[in-house]
């Protein structure tokens, strides 16, 4: 309930997205490969936004 106004820092908005196309590079990993490696190059430059972040703080 006190959580319930907190908004979501930009990292922890990355995080989830980050968390969500690796969840579907791995699905995907087994039936369509281009769209597997599609997903996994958008969650490495996730990644690396991510790092960029964490080394700012």
């Amino acid at each position: 309930m006190f959580g319930l106004f907190k908004k979501t820092s930009e990292l922890e908005k990355l995080q989830k997205k980050y968390e969500k196309l690796m969840a579907d590079w791995h699905r995907l990993s087994t039936t369509n490969r281009a769209e597997s490696d599609k997903k996994y190059a958008e969650a490495e430059e996730i990644s690396k936004r991510i790092e960029a972040i964490k080394s700012k703080s």
